[in-house]
């Protein structure tokens, strides 16, 4: 059986997310070291919105800020938000769908009315709610809010495959030879479950770097000065027009992403479609 890289790079689209990924990290761990501190305002009045430059390769702000560097910046803060967001949505659905799946009746009732009363509320009211309640969020506190509230379709998914893995022979088989119900879970499908749910969590990955985004444009998410993609956006608004480099780059960065970790997802879901017996 081929491994997940494998798989990701035979594919035409997986292998141009997994260059354009590999390459976004690299400039996100290395260009720190040669760009200026992404906060630091040297001259508001004279270096505001100057124009990309050899000194400043995207240009500046409207607060003398390099462009490059927040950009960079941005970039940690938001895949450091979307990976801890989706790692802990990905743990709390799986847990759930395994549980659900694997035991049904009553349990399995109960945990799926759960989750279709979540799924009825819009993801996007919670995290606006939570975060008008809170006003001002901490970053450790937004990726907690938006992995809590980011499981419930992952939660359908496991128990979905869960319930067909059951049925099999090979689960059967080690049932009957008197495995427990956390070894049969732990050994058998778990394991089994991997690749639909490594498609479901790259997938997820882009929608939390949406998310996360929006609700920083809103001026809801990531606070300053701390840089985020979205907030630079936000920043932007009013020099869109005659300052375009400060919104352009944090936009196309957004879109780059997301379509990086769309194409490596898409390309282990149709490898886990065909490898379903």
């Amino acid at each position: 059986m081929r491994t997940s890289w494998q798989t990701i790079w035979s594919d035409r689209g997986g292998r141009l997310g997994i260059i354009l990924l590999a390459l976004f990290l690299l400039i996100t761990l290395l260009a720190p070291a040669v760009l200026p501190d992404p906060r630091t305002m040297p001259d508001i009045a004279g270096g505001a919105l100057l124009p990309p430059s050899p000194a400043h390769l995207l240009g500046t702000d409207h607060y003398s800020r390099d462009v490059l560097a927040r950009l960079v910046a941005g970039a940690r803060v938001s895949l450091a938000v979307a990976m801890g967001a989706v790692l802990i949505s990905v743990t709390l659905g799986a847990a759930v769908g395994l549980v659900a799946g694997y035991l049904g009746g009553a349990i399995d009732a109960i945990l799926m009315r759960l989750v279709d009363a979540a799924l009825a509320i819009p993801r996007l009211f919670l995290l606006l709610l939570m975060v008008a309640i809170m006003e001002h969020i901490p970053l450790g506190v937004l990726i907690l809010v938006i992995g809590a509230t980011g499981w419930f379709g992952t939660s359908r998914l496991v128990r979905a495959e869960v319930m067909r893995l059951r049925t099999l022979d090979f689960v059967r088989a080690a049932e009957a030879l008197g495995a427990t119900r956390r070894g049969v879970v732990a050994r058998h499908l778990l394991p089994n479950v991997a690749g639909p749910l490594a498609a479901a969590t790259t997938l997820a990955v882009g929608d939390v770097i949406l998310l996360e985004a929006g609700l920083s444009f809103l001026g809801l998410g990531v606070q300053p000065p701390t840089p985020s993609w979205g907030g630079m956006i936000l920043d932007s608004k009013p020099f869109l027009v005659y300052a375009p480099w400060t919104s352009l780059p944090p936009g196309l960065a957004i879109v780059l992403t997301v379509l990086a970790v769309n194409l490596v997802g898409e390309a282990l879901a149709q490898d886990s479609a065909g490898a379903r017996p």
